[in-house]
């Protein structure tokens, strides 16, 4: 076959085929919903990068690596990451699937999180 036949992962879903995904490509999907999530919260609390290490007692690079998707970070870290972002985080994890969610403690100016952009999903 050559490449004027070839056929995107994506083209193949819309035309209703099956796709197969490696595990490989649905880890990285998770790390970038989660990525994108901390990333969201970090934006709507108006923190810098830097900051926000400096809250969860990490390196820029860190949190550069963690919103990129580059990373997946350990439990401990999470709870860490969700303390300096002045949030719960609720992950949840269904087959293919998953969805991070950040909401923000009471008296937060930003308790809709979730319906702002709080969440991302892979």
């Amino acid at each position: 076959m050559n490449h004027s036949q070839w056929k995107t992962r994506r083209t193949r879903k819309l035309l209703g085929e099956q796709v197969e995904e490696s595990a490989a490509y649905v880890e990285a999907g998770y790390a970038f919903a989660l990525g994108q999530a901390v990333h969201d919260r970090r934006r709507e609390l108006g923190l810098s990068q830097a900051e926000l290490a400096r809250r969860a007692g990490m390196t820029q690079p860190q949190i550069s690596n963690i919103e990129g998707g580059d990373s997946v970070p350990t439990l401990p870290l999470l709870t860490r990451l969700a303390k300096a972002l002045d949030a719960s985080l609720t992950i949840d994890l269904d087959g293919d699937s998953s969805t991070f969610v950040f909401t923000a403690h009471d008296g937060d100016r930003s308790s809709e999180a979730a319906s702002d952009g709080g969440s991302s999903a892979a």
